[in-house]
């Protein structure tokens, strides 16, 4: 059986934005969104909004018990749920972008993974012949994507197209 996965709001929002939801299930189905992250994208985001009420394989759950690490750590509400239910879930793998949370995830020994390793991932496999477009992202949207990162991510695929696969 598979490792249980849940989902933050930046990688919903983001794949949504692209029409790439479905890069996602690249780790597995199905996929847990807390319910503090399900209320973080209905209140700003109508594409991810839209998304979680048509995707069956996106399962709205309730949020776990509140952690003091993890909320000591000062996070979104979105970002706390998700590492809440990944530790009350172990062994789960949570889909998150935001730095600080991935840090508190490495302190928690939960496993990540960001958009930007989804779409690596995507490539690696042939589920998409390009992940640069999810790199560089629209100019005219804000993906949330640092530049540092995405720097990383095409170096990261550069390799890929050269037939050296990413470490």
């Amino acid at each position: 059986m598979a490792d249980p996965l849940v989902v933050d709001a930046s990688p919903l929002i983001i794949l949504a934005r692209a029409g790439r939801i479905d890069l996602l299930t690249v780790l597995g189905t199905p996929i847990h969104v807390p319910e503090s992250v399900r209320r973080e994208v209905q209140a700003h985001f109508d594409e991810a909004a839209a998304v979680l009420k048509s995707v069956d394989w996106l399962r709205t759950v309730s949020d776990a018990e509140r952690l003091p690490l993890v909320r000591s750590w000062d996070l979104g509400a979105g970002e706390s749920a998700a590492l809440e239910w990944a530790q009350a879930h172990r062994p789960a793998h949570a889909i998150i972008d935001d730095y600080a949370a991935r840090k508190l995830a490495t302190v928690l020994a939960v496993r990540v993974t960001g958009t930007l390793g989804l779409a690596l991932l995507a490539k690696q496999r042939g589920v998409i012949s390009s992940a640069r477009s999810l790199v560089e992202g629209d100019p005219n949207q804000e993906a949330g994507v640092p530049s540092t990162v995405a720097a990383r991510a095409r170096r990261a695929l550069d390799r890929t197209v050269a037939g050296v696969t990413p470490r």
